[in-house]
């Protein structure tokens, strides 16, 4: 592991906003967070940066009190850490704003400004008239033309983003966590949200500042922590860790899983098996050219929020671009169609299994085969038998552990649900395979065998998308094309550096 970066990052100030020291976090028998330290000053804004599974999130979730440290202490504003129960305390010293919608939807704005905190009279009742002055007042200071009497769900993502920041405020905070602010966001409105946070840092409010857009942190941020595997492996002012430094100690010295990889079995100048040409979604991506040949696997990779996820639901018609043309082996698909993509020949599995993917209530069997039920009978009559036959052909292709096609497939492993996710996109023999982060979640077997499976679909002819930002993952790719803010930026070869892949996808190209 490379040394820990001991450049001072403590500036003059009259304490620190929030401490760590010692943190230790367990779940279960495994070890997420390991000796960590962090001290943040008043008024400064600090980057906490690092890979999917650094312990970013865990960290988040200690210093505003939604778990407890198994070893270590907390202080923040120079104090213990209340006790987890008292919610009030952990309001008033920290606030956490989310990428993901944190806000009663249905409330108005004005009560979500003042949620838990509204303003009472004399019997204790909720004083309306000034709350909504109040909320008038929170309003104007902000510069946000809204009504305190909207519903909040009604907001754009800039002005929720305010309304969150204006509620912490009014709460007590001085502390606010903004957890990729950045992602759901037009250039203009980043400046915009970067403007405010420059105003409230001179005013003395203290800002963690957690993304993956690493450019942006060179324009808010002062100091940096970087985390890695549970750590924290450097911490030091951004204006002395210029941005090489900054890639290697996220990226360390980890050796990817090694694979024997076989050639993606291209025929020169032939029809590719997905094509998409400028393809357009507003605040999804913009202008995306990208071709998979039959036999080949392509990686798509990016950060959240780039649009390579909207890509691929695209691509499998859960979504219907604003301009530009899918076609499938040279003929023109129907793009916005799930079932009409899926007879031209798309297979898809979604990134979430559990919200997207599986019928929990259902079996192994009708999981695996609830995309080609019409190949067992005719005028919806299904024939048990030839469904049965099927099912145990693919658990045995698959690879999948279960007493029989019978069982529930909610008693399974994460690894065998995700093989039989898989399975029933092949299940149609599709022309092409989209996997969006197909081993997320599964151990090390369960990849090795997903891998394989990648593998046998493109030596059988298949062109396979792959959209993920895992190194692992895409290192079964036989071509990976990055893309930044909704445009394919960078495209490298088999062989690519771990570094320079980082790099591109975090947008430092």
């Amino acid at each position: 592991m490379a040394a820990v970066d001991t450049a001072s990052v403590h500036d003059q100030t009259t304490g620190f906003a929030a401490e760590a020291h010692g943190i230790v976090k367990r779940f279960g028998p495994i070890e997420v967070l390991r000796d960590v330290a962090i001290e943040i000053p008043v008024g400064d804004a600090r980057a906490l940066v690092g890979r999917n599974g650094a312990g970013k999130s865990t960290l988040v979730s200690l210093l505003t009190g939604i778990y407890g440290a198994n070893a270590g202490e907390i202080r923040l504003a120079g104090q213990p850490s209340p006790s987890l129960g008292d919610r009030r305390a952990w309001r008033e010293r920290v606030a956490c704003v989310y990428q993901r919608w944190m806000m009663i939807p249905h409330l108005t704005v004005g009560e979500n400004l003042f949620l838990n905190n509204q303003p009472r009279g004399a019997l204790g009742l909720v004083d309306w008239r000034r709350l909504r002055e109040r909320s008038m007042a929170a309003l104007k200071e902000w510069d946000l033309d809204v009504s305190p009497d909207l519903d909040a769900w009604r907001l754009t993502v800039e002005q929720r983003q305010i309304v969150e920041i204006a509620r912490a405020l009014l709460q007590g905070s001085r502390f606010i966590i903004l957890d990729e602010p950045t992602a759901e966001l037009e250039r203009k409105e980043v400046n915009r949200l970067f403007d405010r946070i420059r105003g409230l840092q001179a005013s003395g409010v203290t800002f963690l500042y957690i993304s993956h857009h690493l450019e942006e942190i060179y324009e808010i941020c002062r100091t940096v922590t970087v985390m890695r595997d549970g750590r924290v492996v450097a911490d030091a002012r951004l204006k002395e860790f210029p941005k090489d430094r900054l890639v290697a100690a996220m990226v360390g010295d980890a050796v990817m899983m090694k694979r024997e990889r076989r050639p993606a079995a291209v025929t020169p100048d032939a029809v590719p098996g997905l094509a998409l040409k400028a393809l357009t979604l507003a605040n999804g991506f913009d202008a995306v050219d990208l071709e998979v040949a039959a036999g080949e696997c392509v990686g798509l990779a990016g950060l959240a929020g780039s649009g390579k996820d909207k890509v691929a639901e695209a691509v499998a018609g859960l979504i219907k671009p604003d301009a530009g043309t899918i076609s499938i082996g040279g003929r023109p698909a129907p793009a916005g169609d799930v079932e009409a993509m899926r007879a031209a020949g798309i297979g898809y599995v979604a990134r979430d299994r559990h919200v997207r993917g599986l019928f929990p209530l259902l079996s192994v069997g009708d999981n695996l085969t609830a995309t080609v039920m019409h190949q067992f009978g005719k005028a919806g009559f299904v024939s048990p038998a030839r469904q049965e036959a099927t099912v145990r052909r693919q658990i045995a292709t698959m690879g999948i552990v279960a007493a029989s096609g019978e069982q529930p497939i909610r008693e399974l492993s994460g690894g065998n649900q995700q093989k039989a996710m898989v399975g029933r996109a092949l299940a149609s023999n599709p022309k092409v395979l989209v996997l969006t982060a197909p081993t997320q979640g599964v151990d090390i077997a369960s990849k090795a065998a997903l891998y394989d499976i990648i593998e046998k679909a493109k030596a059988g002819g298949m062109a396979v998308l792959v959209v993920s930002d895992d190194l692992d993952e895409l290192v079964v790719c036989d071509r990976v094309e990055v893309i930044f803010r909704g445009r394919i930026t960078r495209s490298f070869p088999r062989g690519w550096k771990d570094h320079d892949m980082v790099a591109a996808i975090e947008g430092l190209y």
